[in-house]
């Protein structure tokens, strides 16, 4: 393997793990932050690989600061940013992801998603875990895949970036609604329920998108949606068990270390499905829950009291 500079946007806690990760293989890793002296165009100069690893909120802000011609042509861009653009979401088009973000501002440049079980305390920890690359140009996956891979962290290619993305976007919502059905105390029965009801709407409304459906079935779906709805280490699950404790979801905000991104990631999903009359019932009612019109007690009811209907439609 070939030493390179990396650069890692971004010194949250997935950030720094992602840095820390590239540095154990030997490379050269600068992280810029907001609060960084030096600019980022100038950190960025003569990069192999710029790894984003901002909240959503952030990315367009990021993007605004560096001047296309910055980049090296074959420098690639790994976006690992889980949520949804609230300001690209219009009645006539579907909202923006991070990596479209990214290519509206870099057209001539490889953008690869970073996505899958990646909890980045166990990592931190050395504890095994694997992720996927997800883009159609194979040889910028494999790059950043001998890159970044080691004995304790395995990475898998994806050439659906879009559903790469989507799985770890996506899953945010349904772990909001597994946190409040722990906080309950409803049992393995209702959270397995959930969980596998939760993957069909996020095959359902990612094939909407044009994602492949077999996608949500691998590391970056299946996988990160079982990973955040079975650990309190994850900030969306708290949020939901918070709620469900009775605290206010500003309370509960106010007490996360980082962004739980399913909070805007749902107010945009509704948007989209209403617009597109998608059938979402679980995220219908973690929104709700969130902007307080529902109790978490009546959102399982509401859940429970659906029409009887076939399992696969």
């Amino acid at each position: 393997m070939v030493a390179q500079t990396i650069v890692v946007i971004g010194a949250g806690a997935w950030g720094s793990t992602l840095a820390t990760l590239a540095g154990n293989r030997g490379h050269t890793v600068r992280v810029w932050t907001r609060r960084s002296v030096a600019s980022l165009a100038s950190v960025l100069d003569n990069v192999d690989i710029v790894i984003s690893a901002v909240s959503m909120k952030g990315v367009r802000s990021v993007i605004e600061q560096i001047p296309p011609s910055c980049l090296r042509p074959d420098a690639i861009v790994v976006t690992a940013t889980k949520g949804l653009d609230p300001e690209s979401v219009t009645a006539n088009s579907l909202p923006l992801l991070p990596s479209q973000l990214w290519q509206a501002a870099f057209p001539h440049h490889t953008i690869a998603v970073l996505s899958g079980p990646n909890l980045s305390k166990e990592i931190d920890q050395g504890l095994p875990a694997a992720t996927v690359i997800g883009s159609d140009q194979i040889t910028a996956a494999a790059a950043v895949q001998l890159a970044l891979s080691s004995s304790s962290f395995r990475i898998y290619t994806n050439p659906d970036r879009l559903g790469v993305e989507l799985g770890g976007t996506l899953k945010n919502v349904i772990a909001i609604a597994v946190g409040a059905c722990d906080g309950l105390q409803l049992g393995t029965n209702a959270k397995a329920a959930l969980v596998t009801r939760g993957l069909a709407e996020i095959i359902r409304i990612g094939s909407v998108w044009g994602a492949k459906p077999e996608t949500f079935y691998g590391l970056s779906g299946l996988g990160d949606l079982l990973a955040t709805c079975n650990s309190a280490l994850s900030r969306n699950y708290q949020v939901g068990f918070g709620l469900a404790q009775g605290k206010s979801l500003d309370g509960v905000l106010a007490q996360l270390q980082g962004t739980a991104e399913g909070v805007n990631t749902t107010s945009v999903l509704i948007q989209l499905a209403t617009q597109q009359n998608i059938v979402m019932p679980i995220s219908q009612q973690v929104a709700q829950l969130l902007n307080g019109s529902i109790t978490p007690q009546a959102a399982v009811e509401a859940l429970m009291q659906r029409e009887h209907k076939p399992e696969i439609l």
